[in-house]
């Protein structure tokens, strides 16, 4: 169901964290630990324990600090998430797989000693907080409606907004937090980073939503006159969107690698199901029906791993790979979407109850089609671009 390893290395990594989820993280699924709002922070820690022992924590990031290259960092993450709590164990979930890298690429070596380290080594979490309130007209799929502000006064910055389904806010240590900080008619953002918990940010709730694989769930937020140094400016000032772009595409791309792999092992679990449950004289895969929904998930699931190592491939060679990783994100998360509800579909009742992970995997993939952008704001992404490339094109015809 994968595509070839890319490499030694990533064969090496990719088959021990695989070994690992499978015989070790895959038994803690029912544990009583395991909330509605995501593992509590002792399984967390419990599990990465266990991934220190293994020799699998924080596998994209080699010990010199480098990175894999995107392509053997998506054969490695594809298998961290063969279970919800691959990822955890072995630090390659969002949104701190996406925060490691943008530090790696832009934080200074003070600000590395400070809150990289202790992100690598899966001994803190940490959240992102740019999504605002819809409700107050806040920032979501367009970040220029950003209104959390940032006002640089005696010499440091002054905070104030309001936040929402931020991911992991809840038990995180260190925070990048997003927030308008120009005074002209354009808009400008900072990042600015923050060591967490922190009187001046409050969690007002942790939403219940329909997911519930990410330590922390996901919080709505106040921050009251937060004052944060310039040293803890994450870049330069007014830059926030330049780096948010930095890491979009690669945390956009790692989302389809994790939840590949969760889809994978719903389907591997259909499949067994298919073939040991009879109905009407013979086994379930021996009736069209069912048959050919499983046929239909093999497809699928190769055009994604395709998909996947395609928007790699890009982003190894030096794009951006804006346009590629949201054609990636739409097409891979519409096809885990359907194999998702396939494996539901064919295990009948069993697909609905929580006697396996496949309900887990279902609702897990069905919130994905939203983060990280929804499918329809990509898809009017990309038809501005072929306007505005066919537009081009007719001029210089």
């Amino acid at each position: 169901m994968y595509t070839p390893y890319p490499s030694d290395r990533s064969r090496e990594i990719g088959e021990r964290v695989e070994a690992f989820v499978r015989n070790v993280v895959v038994p803690y699924e029912n544990d009583p630990r395991c909330t509605s709002h995501g593992p509590a922070q002792a399984l967390v820690q419990e599990l990465r324990a266990r991934a220190r022992e293994a020799g699998v924590m924080t596998p994209h990031i080699l010990d010199d600090g480098t990175h894999l290259t995107q392509r053997e960092t998506a054969a490695v993450l594809k298998r961290s998430g063969l279970s919800p709590l691959g990822p955890i164990a072995v630090n390659t979930m969002a949104p701190d797989e996406g925060n490691m890298f943008l530090l790696g690429k832009v934080g200074t070596p003070g600000q590395k000693a400070k809150y990289l380290d202790r992100l690598v080594s899966g001994h803190a979490r940490s959240a992102f907080f740019m999504t605002e309130p819809a409700t107050e007209g806040g920032a979501g799929s367009d970040p220029s409606m950003l209104q959390t502000t940032a006002v640089r006064q005696d010499g440091h910055w002054v905070i104030k907004g309001r936040k929402m389904f931020i991911t992991g806010a809840d038990g995180a240590e260190v925070g990048i937090v997003m927030a308008r900080s120009n005074t002209g008619e354009k808009i400008q953002a900072t990042m600015f980073l923050v060591a967490l918990p922190h009187p001046a940010i409050r969690i007002e709730r942790v939403l219940d939503t329909i997911d519930s694989s990410m330590p922390g769930g996901h919080a709505q937020i106040v921050i009251d006159n937060l004052i944060v140094p310039d040293e803890d400016v994450l870049g330069q000032a007014h830059e926030g969107f330049r780096y948010a772009q930095v890491r979009l595409a690669p945390a956009r791309l790692s989302h389809c690698m994790r939840w590949f792999g969760a889809a994978v092992r719903a389907n591997e679990i259909a499949t067994a199901y298919a073939v040991k449950r009879q109905a009407f004289g013979k086994a379930l895969i021996d009736h069209e029906g069912v048959g050919f929904m499983l046929a239909d998930n093999q497809i699928d699931l190769q055009q994604a791993a395709l998909m996947i190592d395609w928007c790699a491939d890009v982003l190894d060679a030096g794009s951006q790979a804006t346009t590629e990783s949201s054609m990636a994100k739409v097409a891979v998360s519409d096809a885990l979407f359907r194999v998702a509800d396939r494996c539901v579909q064919i295990m009948g009742g069993t697909g609905v109850s929580r006697d396996t992970v496949v309900e887990q995997v279902f609702r897990e993939v069905r919130a994905f089609r939203i983060y990280d952008g929804p499918t329809e704001v990509h898809k009017w992404s990309l038809a501005k671009k072929i306007k505005r490339d066919a537009m081009q094109g007719a001029t210089h015809g």
